[in-house]
């Protein structure tokens, strides 16, 4: 059988591996239900997770310690580098192409569960510190602004896998204050950088209720084309998957 071959099959055989009953797409809906801690509760027992009053008092700590800049916004300006660009799932009031640095974006985030299962595990992207990334600075207006962060922290802050931090970004209206979620280098699930044949067979196979790592790859580089930013390393990554 030939390298390709197995890959599709490997594909198919991680796709039965997930009944569609328990397929999850990451919604508004799903959030303001916290059907993703359900869903964690029921299937991942194990996982240790951020209880709702966790995920408020790190939400009002954020708040009460934004830069006085920031205080002057309509709202909170969050980083997206990833599926926050292309399915934010709250209310945004403004986007601007941007670029932060300090950090980086990468593939360090292994799956067990979400875009992965123990059988299929799959990777996700982190802000990693060194570097810079191009990204999004999506306003979330003032209104409701605590409720709408809390979507935002229940899909971000749910497993402690990411932490947030106010980040200046560099935009095309100026410099802006900003909160990103960057690696929590302590988590078990941060495993640095990898090597390339890891990462390509990671993105290539792992899928889980949330669906496939390759579908989040192609979301990303697309939606990052059409706002005329390039990321040499996932549209590598992106055709050495497809191969």
């Amino acid at each position: 059988m030939s390298e390709q071959a197995s890959d599709q099959a490997s594909d198919k055989d991680s796709e039965a591996l997930v009944p569609e009953e328990e397929s999850i797409t990451m919604t508004r809906e799903v959030l303001e239900q916290d059907l993703i801690r359900r869903h964690f509760e029921r299937a991942h027992p194990e996982v240790a997770l951020q209880s709702q009053q966790q995920l408020q008092d790190s939400i009002r700590h954020m708040l009460e310690t934004a830069p006085a800049e920031a205080s002057e916004i309509d709202g909170v300006y969050l980083f997206a580098y990833g599926s926050l660009i292309w399915n934010p799932c709250v209310e945004v009031a403004e986007r601007h192409t941007c670029r932060l640095y300090g950090f980086h974006r990468d593939f360090c985030l292994k799956l067990d569960h979400g875009r992965g299962t123990p059988q299929t595990p799959g990777l996700m992207l982190a802000l990693a510190p060194g570097g810079s990334c191009h990204g999004v600075a999506i306003r979330v207006p003032a209104a409701h602004l605590e409720r709408e962060l809390m979507l935002v922290w229940r899909r971000e802050m749910l497993t402690g896998a990411y932490r947030p931090k106010w980040v200046k970004l560099r935009t095309d209206v100026g410099a802006l204050w900003g909160i990103a979620f960057v690696i929590n280098p302590h988590h078990e699930r941060y495993i640095g950088r990898q090597p390339n044949e890891t990462v390509v067979h990671l993105l290539r196979t792992g899928r889980g209720v949330l669906g496939s790592c390759r579908e989040y790859l192609d979301n990303t580089v697309g939606d990052l084309h059409s706002l005329g930013i390039r990321d040499r390393r996932l549209e590598w990554l992106q055709r050495a998957v497809g191969d």
